[in-house]
């Protein structure tokens, strides 16, 4: 189970990194933020099972990650670490399905035992994701089966363009507001369909209303919903990740995602889902063993000039001059290539196979071996120059990473 920490106090991030025992775990830390905004990004990125936040925090608090988390990822298990006299705040997280409540301060057993506790939760609900499909099939009302088949409506050639209008305010007059400034389309295939289809259906229904299952022969079509342009891609990268990570959490297999353009009326949304399916078609040819996921943009730039530098070439040259500023997150690098965090995020690990998350640390860590191996300077300077402002954090993320402490790789490369 990945672990990933969000708190503004330093002295607790310290402590529950460096005192509980990790490695004698089913647990490993993946990641930590002092506050929800910087927080949200890393957890996209690196795909916890387990969030521990504070409430309190500054720019984005525990509240507003919370959810967030529950809308956008909600199989993830959230605890929450709060002061004694936060009861308000308690109240306010169980609504947000938080699964457990720490009071600080918290130690190792205690931390060990929600950890146990959170983990019994998400296997057994995994396992029950099996049974859910059948039993949604006894008991879906017709009102449920009509809104699917409408909104699958939309992407049929059948439906006169001019009846997208008409099946938009049906469904919103059956409590199924779909009309949007800004929509996209999602197809997704996989094995089994069944089970899969579930998984879509579940993800979607914790979507807050923002994105819509109905089910294909082969998978699932998922209509996404946006206020801007931006909005629409934003939320169609991040729930085409989190479908695929979740279908592949359930042992579904051969996930191909295509992502449809982003369109600004009704009529166009057979045309976003044709962009999906077409992109879908294409990946199903390059058939592997790994989930794989393509936008509109993508499979331009694969298909269109080889000699036009990449984008993420451009990220990566970015990271490269950047890399050792301490502040330096997804946000700043998908905003200097032109891209939504979700699509950067998605695009960027489906290129390199890494994690943005996993690239950074490799180039910090680069720099930091180079500079033990050839210099005499204090640790703790070196984490500052690698772009660690906690050399506690930066000895954690070498030892993890490189197998020794910084002490024990300079004592090996130096003698």
């Amino acid at each position: 189970m990945k672990v990933f920490l969000a708190d503004d106090e330093i002295v607790v991030r310290e402590g529950i990194r460096e005192s509980f025992p990790w490695d004698k775990t089913d647990y490993t830390l993946v990641g930590e933020a002092p506050d929800g905004e910087m927080a949200l990004p890393m957890i996209r990125d690196t795909n916890p099972d387990i969030v521990i936040t504070d409430i309190r925090m500054p720019f984005m608090d525990g509240i507003e990650l919370c959810r967030i988390l529950r809308a956008q990822m909600p199989w993830i298990g959230i605890i929450v670490l709060s002061g004694y006299d936060e009861f308000e705040y308690a109240r306010q997280c169980i609504q947000l399905g938080v699964r457990e409540y720490l009071v600080k301060p918290i130690n190792s057993e205690n931390l060990l035992e929600a950890l146990d506790k959170v983990s019994r939760q998400l296997a057994d609900e995994r396992k029950t994701i099996e049974h859910a499909a059948s039993l949604r099939a006894r008991t879906g009302s017709d009102e449920q089966l009509v809104r699917e088949k409408l909104i699958a409506s939309l992407y049929s050639e059948e439906a006169a363009a001019e009846d997208s209008h008409s099946v938009l305010k049906h469904l919103h007059s059956m409590g199924c507001n779909v009309i949007a400034p800004f929509y996209a389309v999602v197809d997704a295939a996989f094995t089994p369909v069944s089970k899969g289809q579930e998984v879509a259906y579940d993800l979607s229904e914790g979507s807050g209303g923002v994105i819509h299952a109905s089910s294909t022969r082969t998978g699932s079509a998922l209509l996404v919903l946006g206020d801007t342009a931006e909005d629409a891609e934003e939320r169609a990268y991040a729930f085409a990740t989190s479908l695929a990570r979740e279908l592949e959490r359930t042992e579904c297999g051969e996930i191909r995602v295509g992502i449809g353009e982003i369109v600004s009326s009704p009529e166009d949304i057979l045309k976003s889902f044709k962009a999906a399916r077409h992109i879908r078609h294409i990946l199903v040819e390059r058939a592997d063993d790994k989930a794989t996921i393509l936008g509109t943009r993508e499979m331009g730039e694969i298909s269109g000039d080889e000699n036009s530098p990449s984008v993420i070439s451009e990220a990566k040259l970015y990271m490269s001059g950047h890399f050792t500023d301490p502040n330096l997150m997804l946000q700043d690098v998908a905003k200097a290539v032109g891209m939504s965090n979700s699509r950067f995020s998605t695009v960027f690990s489906q290129q390199t196979g890494q994690t943005f998350t996993e690239y950074l640390i490799y180039l910090r860590l680069n720099k930091a071996k180079e500079m033990l191996k050839t210099t005499n300077i204090k640790s703790s300077q070196i984490a500052r120059e690698s772009g660690y402002n906690d050399s506690h954090y930066f000895s954690y993320i070498f030892k993890k990473n490189v197998g020794m402490t910084p002490s024990e790789y300079r004592t090996q490369y130096q003698n």
